[in-house]
């Protein structure tokens, strides 16, 4: 394979001497695209359109452009005014990428979009030097199937808070949160067949887990639920403020962030999953998750420590046997999967480890939407393809999902463009991680962590 840069012959004027694009490093002008974002002294212009399948795309690019381009689903429409976006542009990078207006939950096609958007850039503005792909939530998982994927057209992937167990393996583990509760807690709301009033099936959830919340017993099972289905025992309160990580011996504090985590903020755990898994079944056709087969138990056991103690504590102090609710839950009729469902869900991706291209994650450790452990599954699956010294993961000690700071999000990137520039990583320990961030003028003070992920409990494949 002709590697990028030898294509990219044409951009040598661009140098490696920093991320920040400085005059002796800038291409020319860039011929392609009308002015716009006239407040910007990047003087940017922007090139928009859609693609075939219906997809808006749009890119804005600095006028002293360093040849590198950033592209992310979810950046039509809002991203030329984020402040991610100005960081960039002021350092000659171009930013851009598509929306999921048209794709929603139809992964692989989104995946496909990226690579059609850069050549959508590449006609108006010609070859970039560097092409990386990156996002946050969905676009995280987009961005890591695009490494996978499209290795040819881009150099480099840097997903943030995505849900890098993949689409089956995610939905299989938020069904088994779901599964807990509603057995211990809320029987009859729903968990795989969401009703056409999304909104009145949340607000069914919360009120039922704020109801459990006020009782002992519905606390313990609460906390059960959460560290079965490997949430966080860390959530953002209901006026969206970020309490501080609870102590991780006090286990009213770990239950409270675990209730958090599932009904508080702006966006609790049972909405995403109610809202989500209704289109999600609406794209493939069925359910693609199941629970055959699963012991509950088995996964309590190797559930986070400190949250397996804190169910302890609350069984005891409720009075319930916690035997007991977990024979009932392996007593308890399972859902089965449509495997014609299981198999076109898949395509969405399975995130199968063998990289080609550099890839480094940004995950928080309070994320109740795209958790933590799914990271160690995608490090395993890196590990066991023999593509180790591709990737390198990072996290951040923040509550609530994708909450990154654009200093933060710009230090990972710069981590990767280091990678591409040198062939070799840079440091990428949280010390180091946070003085790159800093340097980037970051506002709060940067929260780079260090953080090993708990096993991921629901691997597919196996």
């Amino acid at each position: 394979m002709i590697s990028r840069t030898i294509v990219c012959l044409a951009a040598a004027a661009v140098t490696a001497a920093g991320w920040s694009g400085t005059a002796g490093a800038a291409l020319a002008r860039p011929s392609g695209g009308t002015p716009c974002l006239p407040d910007s002294p990047a003087r940017p212009s922007c090139v928009s359109g859609t693609l075939d399948d219906g997809t808006p795309y749009e890119f804005v690019v600095p006028a002293r452009w360093n040849g590198t381009v950033v592209v992310a689903l979810d950046f039509a429409g809002s991203g030329p005014n984020e402040p991610l976006t100005a960081r960039l542009l002021a350092d000659g990078v171009a930013r851009g990428g598509t929306s999921r207006a048209i794709t929603g939950w139809d992964i692989r096609s989104a995946i496909d979009n990226q690579a059609e958007a850069l050549a959508r850039f590449e006609q108006a503005y010609g070859r970039a030097r560097k092409a990386i792909a990156s996002g946050t939530s969905m676009g995280g998982f987009v961005a890591a199937g695009v490494a996978q994927v499209h290795a040819h057209a881009f150099d480099a992937a840097v997903p943030m808070c995505g849900g890098l167990g993949g689409s089956v393996a995610q939905w299989n583990q938020k069904l088994d949160t779901l599964f807990v509760l509603e057995r211990l807690i809320a029987p009859g709301l729903p968990v795989i067949d969401i009703p056409e009033d999304v909104e009145s099936a949340r607000k069914a959830w919360i009120d039922a887990l704020a109801a459990a919340q006020q009782t002992p017993e519905g606390r313990a099972r609460i906390a059960l639920a959460a560290a079965i289905g490997q949430l966080p025992a860390w959530g953002r309160n209901p006026d969206g403020s970020a309490p501080p990580p609870p102590d991780g011996r006090d286990a009213g504090a770990l239950e409270e962030g675990a209730y958090l985590a599932l009904a508080g903020g702006p966006l609790p755990y049972v909405g995403q999953a109610m809202s989500s898994r209704r289109q999600i079944m609406a794209v493939v056709g069925g359910n693609p998750s199941w629970n055959t087969g699963v012991d509950y138990a088995r996964q309590l056991r190797l559930a986070d420590p400190a949250l397996r103690r804190a169910v302890g504590e609350l069984y005891e102090a409720a009075g319930l046997e916690l035997a007991a609710d977990l024979k009932d839950l392996a007593a308890a009729p399972r859902v089965a999967a449509d495997p014609d469902a299981v198999e076109r869900f898949s395509r969405g991706i399975v995130l199968d480890g063998e990289l080609r291209i550099p890839v480094l994650t940004l995950s928080g450790t309070g994320d109740q939407i795209s958790t933590v452990a799914q990271q160690q599954s995608y490090g395993e699956k890196v590990r066991r393809a023999g593509a180790s010294s591709l990737l390198r993961q990072t996290y951040t000690q923040t509550v609530g999902h994708c909450d990154f700071s654009p200093a933060e999000q710009q230090a990972a990137l710069a981590t990767v463009l280091d990678r591409l520039r040198s062939g070799h990583w840079p440091a990428t320990s949280a010390r180091a991680m946070n003085a790159r961030a800093a340097a980037l003028r970051a506002d709060p003070a940067p929260r780079y962590a260090s953080f090993s992920p708990p096993r991921f409990n629901r691997p597919y494949p196996r």
